[in-house]
């Protein structure tokens, strides 16, 4: 499950047996969209022009590419 469907969502959670209620899952693709808001607003402020995954690391906050 790598892209973030609104089936695999479900998924996830129904594995774990969590039952989501009505609006929860528009909240959490909001929560998503806010979330790349901050990745974006990080590759702007690492002067980044192309995210890649050699990058990435900028847009995740992280300083100098460490996993921490």
């Amino acid at each position: 499950m790598n892209r973030a469907t609104q089936t695999n969502i479900k998924k996830i959670f129904r594995n774990k047996g969590i039952q989501l209620g009505a609006g929860t899952l528009d909240m959490i693709e909001k929560e998503m969209v806010f979330f790349a808001q901050r990745m974006a607003k990080r590759c702007v402020e690492g002067n980044l022009k192309r995210l890649t995954p050699e990058l990435f690391w900028v847009a995740m906050g992280r300083q100098n590419g460490s996993s921490n």
